[in-house]
């Protein structure tokens, strides 16, 4: 791109590790997490928001790995209204070469009535704990939580105040997708026009999806005047999601003739890095979700067949490559060997070690004793299985029987901290009877939110992909595993989310509220 200046260029602010993990049921562990923010570091996100410091020691210490292991990125750490909040922010942060500390708080009349605040107390609280931030980093965000339906001319004092204690980016949050694009625009604009010292700092969007709208709303927002994007891998967050990244990148990127600002993202990177977001967050993404869903770049439509048999431009406006999908899936037999699958790791976007190839290459084996052909999806379902050392339980065998009547009888033996332990329950259905013999062998409340499986190809010997969410004491939790064995599917899915419970509960500690942090202990 030539002729371009910096007000050309739009900052990509991802959140997927602060905001994204916010979803109910995301909890990513230690390694997930310092594994996803080396991938956002390789692709060029420019700044990457790695945890909520304060939120639990497990956070502090993602926050500050992930700090001292960036080589591109700038590092941020979110922090409340707070001398505590935004210290520990600051120890979390600051090793990394470029840092940034994010401040907020709610100013709607809403959020002003939670910590109890007027205007004129909440006012001097921005003051206050704006200028503490810059005396600790030179590079500071400051953030009016639900400024879309904040007074105006409040919103223009607090932005001031916060402009001249330091705050060197000021991010405008959407923050429960309310406004439109034509409002996202115009508020930008006037904030720009109207506040003293607005060109002297970078503008910032952060939109949530309630109504379908934050990817819009970003867009508009840039036409504004902004120069950020807040945004998450898939659109992960809490409710409805986030502005997704790959959605602003490659708008901007393919409709750069109406929208001429540009980013640094390696656009090759996006399908690898959701995939594995998809993964270790337990949300799969939707077949037709834009950019990355299985479906994005699939012409089932006869008329759209021909026309994309002579000129894909037809019907496709972005070539599968730009995202680094391959555009083949010839299948992969019993006979292939290790090169072979590393090579199609590879066009898949998955870069493997010698170790990790020698485990991937047992279970492509394993499935293709099972399987005629293993295809491309195949191939992802296979890396989507998480390493199961460290888990408390590990499946290790089950036996179903079914009657003709609908009951079914499941013996399941597991492996609990080291132990096997074996149970056989009756239930409606196999898959009932195996999740009863997993609950008498490992007694829990968690009550089934979700059950959903999905044929990952077509045919009678297809991987099936099971997703299941749980949620006990207010904490949610999903599991994913995929088998050409649907119980075996289920189980092993069931297991996944109750490991993730009780991650979850050993990262709240004893005793901790187990809800997110929230506005208590403001002052």
């Amino acid at each position: 791109m030539t002729n371009v200046t910096d007000q050309d260029r739009v900052v990509i602010f991802d959140t997927t590790l602060r905001d994204g993990e916010q979803s109910p049921g995301a909890t990513m562990t230690h390694a997930e997490k310092l594994e996803i923010a080396e991938l956002l570091d390789e692709m060029g996100v420019d700044i990457i928001e790695a945890g909520f410091p304060i939120a639990s020691e497990g956070d502090f210490k993602a926050v500050s790995e992930i700090a001292e292991r960036s080589k591109n990125s700038r590092i941020c750490g979110l922090a409340r209204a707070n001398f505590a909040d935004i210290d520990r922010c600051w120890e979390a942060v600051k090793h990394a070469e470029k840092n940034r500390i994010h401040t907020f708080i709610g100013t709607s009349p809403l959020h002003r009535a939670i910590p109890n605040l007027t205007q004129d107390e909440m006012a001097d609280k921005i003051h206050e704990t704006v200028s503490h931030a810059r005396n600790l980093c030179e590079n500071v965000q400051w953030s009016p939580m639900d400024a879309t339906r904040t007074e105006w001319d409040y919103l223009c004092r607090v932005i001031e105040i916060a402009i001249k204690a330091g705050a060197t980016t000021i991010n405008i949050p959407d923050t429960v997708g309310y406004t439109a694009p034509v409002e996202s625009a115009d508020l930008i604009k006037r904030l720009i026009e109207t506040v003293p010292g607005a060109d002297e700092v970078v503008f910032a969007t952060h939109c949530h999806n309630d109504l379908g709208m934050a990817t819009a709303n970003s867009l508009a927002a840039v036409a504004g005047g902004a120069r950020q994007i807040e945004c998450t891998i898939n659109g992960l967050g809490e409710r409805a999601g986030n502005t997704a990244l790959e959605e602003v990148v490659m708008a901007l990127r393919t409709r750069n003739d109406i929208m001429p600002w540009y980013t640094g993202i390696d656009t090759t990177k996006i399908m690898h890095i959701s995939r594995r977001v998809a993964t270790v967050a337990g949300f799969p993404v939707q077949f037709n979700k834009a950019i990355v869903g299985k479906n994005a770049f699939a012409h089932e439509s006869g008329i759209h067949q021909d026309g994309m048999l002579k000129n894909r431009e037809n019907f496709e406006i972005m070539r599968p490559e730009d995202i680094g999908l391959s555009g083949t899936s010839l299948p992969l037999g019993k006979h292939s060997g290790r090169a072979a699958l590393r090579d199609k790791l590879e066009t898949l976007g998955y870069e493997v070690g010698d170790n990790q190839l020698k485990d991937i290459f047992v279970r492509f084996k394993d499935l293709a004793d099972r399987k005629k052909e293993v295809f491309d999806d195949d191939l992802i379902a296979l890396m989507s299985v998480d390493d199961e050392a460290d888990d408390h339980l590990q499946l290790v065998s089950m036996k179903v029987t079914c009657g003709t009547g609908g009951q079914a009888e499941s013996t399941v033996e597991l492996e609990v901290d080291g132990k096997d332990v074996i149970a056989t329950e009756h239930g409606d259905g196999p898959v009932d009877a195996t999740f009863k013999a997993i609950r008498a062998i490992y007694p829990n409340t968690a009550r089934l939110q979700l059950y959903q499986v999905h044929a990952v190809t077509e045919g009678t010997d297809a991987q099936a992909t099971v997703s299941v969410r749980l949620e006990e004491d207010g904490m949610i939790a999903t599991g994913q595993s995929a088998n050409t064995d649907t119980v075996v599917a289920s189980a092993k899915a069931y297991i996944h989310a109750l490991n993730r419970l009780i991650m979850r509960r050993e990262k709240a500690g004893p005793g901790a509220d187990t809800r997110e942090i929230s506005y208590k202990d403001l002052t």
